[in-house]
């Protein structure tokens, strides 16, 4: 019996899967950055802001912010048949950061959404994954009438180690953010190979 190329089966692969975090100040742009790249419906946590809440989220810049996340945002992206990624956005009021240890457990990286009118909301996110050794790159999220700023600038406002990467994205454009999800995954693996390098001796 003859074999054509039409009765070979494709083997099918079994994707690797990885997981990030996307995380940020409140009203960075997470939920919307998770929802943008999403191949499946975003499991949102959503909840609606309320007078009680107002002494202690700082609505400073973005007051028309109705919504937050109190627990996660998830989501879905195939990178390459052979390469998916889990979406973890975490909630950015100081109040839920206890919830950040158990979404950190088992990621590969981090992406920390950053907003250049509050920059300073972005510190604790990423003096959170310095300690934990989390590699993560820095996505500027560029809102409609915010100034822009050269990289270096900003850079040095957030006093970035050399090797952590800073770019800027549209977290509502699809396919600005999955450049910066390839920037996260190819540098996570870059520092992991690095690792596992052997020392000359």
């Amino acid at each position: 019996m003859a074999f054509g190329r039409s009765s070979r089966t494709k083997t099918p692969v079994e994707p690797v899967t990885l997981k990030i975090l996307v995380a940020g100040g409140f009203g960075v742009g997470k939920t919307t950055l998770v929802g943008a790249v999403s191949e499946i419906r975003p499991l949102r946590t959503e909840e609606v802001l309320t007078e009680a809440g107002r002494p202690v989220d700082d609505l400073h810049g973005v007051e028309s912010k109705t919504t937050t996340t109190v627990a996660m945002d998830f989501g879905r992206i195939t990178l390459r048949e052979d390469l998916v990624l889990y979406l973890f956005g975490t909630p950015g009021q100081d109040r839920f950061w206890f919830l950040w240890d158990e979404l950190a457990q088992g990621a590969l990286g981090a992406v920390v959404l950053a907003d250049t009118r509050r920059l300073e909301d972005s510190f604790a996110a990423i003096d959170y994954f310095e300690r934990r050794g989390i590699p993560f790159t820095v996505a500027v999220n560029c809102f409609e009438g915010a100034r822009r700023y050269p990289t270096d600038t900003v850079r040095a406002a957030l006093d970035l180690d050399p090797e952590v990467e800073l770019v800027m994205c549209d977290a509502r454009d699809r396919e600005s953010v999955k450049s910066v999800l390839v920037a996260v995954v190819e540098h996570a693996l870059v520092l992991a190979d690095r690792e596992h390098a052997p020392v000359a001796t």
